[in-house]
């Protein structure tokens, strides 16, 4: 079937179309180069008139391409098709190289993939596979396993004070995923924004973007989000380290924000990426604890094992289970069987608490050497580090009479060294001080000092 003036699917089905076959329909057009990449896809209303559908049909389709990436959806801008995602290239043309990995790699949002404990995942997965019932091997729950809901749910309730029972615990496809599900879910129940820290991470404002929601900034001080300028009916918050600045949010705004949610009727996400790891103090435990009812908290893998398990979970106020469990029903992108038994019995071994205990110390004595590295340019560049308490990384700002955003960007590219600009997490882009963003967890333990002299140099005046 010829659909659109200029979209030529070729769609082969009996009967009425459905969301999952249309979208396989349409990624088979972005593969074969039929749509190329940034060129525009027809609207949801356009599209569903073309195949006799519901518009709703159309929308599931794009939200599920949406996510996988192959189709890119900007508020107020039409749908186009992802760059790089097309597959047929020009005569003559050879393909492009992908983006070389910097030499020495101090971005943030990576753990140490060299610490990864091997022999512990060996030994759980063996164990796990041993145990392993025939069952066990079909499609599932879509919740997620049984196991690792209930050794999650026992975790979480000691390391991060998460009041939660397993059956409100949803298992996904990393974080990306977890927002998407509770994204659907809040526009299922009407919503039409989403509240932001600004600044935050673009690709992840881009999700519920991507879905309908109208992204909203709300500014960031010491104490973590302004909580007086919420507006929306849900707010998107990484208390325990906000990110990108790293501080975290200050026990009277905690307050602020419960009594909003509660009077308001919102839901706060709760991003806890990192809550692991703090140094300098007690941990602080997750703001989920003051509110089960209002708060939809978000864990991973990703920081504490590797991002390429592709786990993570969420905790769920009551009513939010339904909705999310059945968008985790219809999204077909469930969490990897075995990767989710193995890190059960990770966990219930006390494997799990033990990597952390290691990691933890790794991640402060690297914290400590990053911070004796900046205090030797004060003299020169005062670049004070803030956000330093947690996390596996740190901000600073830039000297406003030192070298700006573009001329840091520019050195740590010809010197192969990987780190952020503060400049592209605002929501306005610049809008805040000029400033870097430095992950000191990703680069094995033999290059960590050397790549350190070589972001030292990038950073100093000249």
């Amino acid at each position: 079937m010829a659909v659109g003036r200029s979209l030529d699917l070729h769609l082969d089905w009996a009967g009425r179309p459905d969301s999952r076959r249309l979208a396989e329909a349409l990624r088979t057009a972005i593969r074969d180069g039929r749509l190329p990449a940034g060129g525009r896809v027809p609207s949801t209303r356009a599209l569903a008139q073309d195949l006799g559908v519901a518009r709703g049909t159309v929308t599931r389709a794009y939200d599920q391409l949406v996510t996988e990436g192959f189709l890119l959806a900007r508020q107020g801008a039409p749908t186009t098709v992802a760059d790089r995602l097309t597959t047929r290239d020009e005569p003559g043309s050879p393909a492009a190289p992908p983006d070389p990995a910097p030499r020495w790699d101090f971005r943030p949002g990576r753990p140490n993939l060299s610490a990864f404990p091997r022999r512990d995942w060996s030994a759980a997965g063996r164990r796990a596979l041993g145990e392993l019932r025939a069952g066990d091997l079909d499609y599932g729950d879509p919740q997620g396993h049984p196991a690792l809901r209930e050794a999650l749910a026992d975790y979480l309730a000691r390391a991060r004070a998460v009041a939660v029972d397993p059956a409100r615990i949803v298992i996904c496809n990393g974080y990306s995923q977890a927002l998407a599900l509770l994204s659907k879910a809040l526009v299922e129940r009407g919503a039409t924004s989403i509240d932001f820290e600004d600044p935050s991470l673009p690709q992840l404002r881009a999700i519920p973007a991507g879905l309908g929601l109208t992204v909203r900034g709300v500014p960031v001080d010491g104490e973590g989000i302004d909580v007086a300028a919420l507006r929306g009916p849900a707010a998107v918050v990484t208390p325990a380290h906000q990110f990108p600045l790293g501080g975290t949010l200050a026990s009277g705004r905690r307050t602020e924000l419960v009594r909003w949610a509660r009077e308001s009727g919102a839901v706060i996400v709760e991003d806890d990426y990192d809550g692991e790891f703090r140094f300098d103090r007690r941990p602080v435990g997750a703001l989920q604890g003051l509110a089960p009812d209002r708060v939809a908290y978000a864990g991973t893998a990703s920081k504490t094992l590797a991002p390429a398990l592709r786990l993570a979970w969420l905790a769920l106020p009551p009513d939010l289970v339904e909705p999310v469990r059945t968008a985790q029903e219809h999204s077909g992108l469930h969490a990897p069987l075995f990767e989710q038994l193995t890190l059960a019995e990770l966990i219930r071994s006390g494997d799990y608490d033990q990597h952390i205990r290691r990691s933890r110390a790794l991640y402060r004595r690297r914290r400590e050497i990053v911070l004796d590295a900046l205090a030797g340019m004060r003299a020169r560049h005062r670049p004070y580090p803030a956000g330093v308490a947690a996390g596996l990384h740190l901000a600073i700002q830039l000297d406003p009479a030192g070298p700006s955003e573009r001329e840091v960007r520019v050195r740590a590219e010809r010197a192969s060294v990987g780190l952020e600009l503060l400049g592209r997490f605002w929501i306005d882009p610049g809008a805040g001080a000029p400033g870097a963003v430095i992950g000191y967890a990703a680069p094995p333990e033999h290059a960590f000092r050397p790549g350190l002299r070589a972001l030292v140099e990038v950073l100093e005046r000249r």
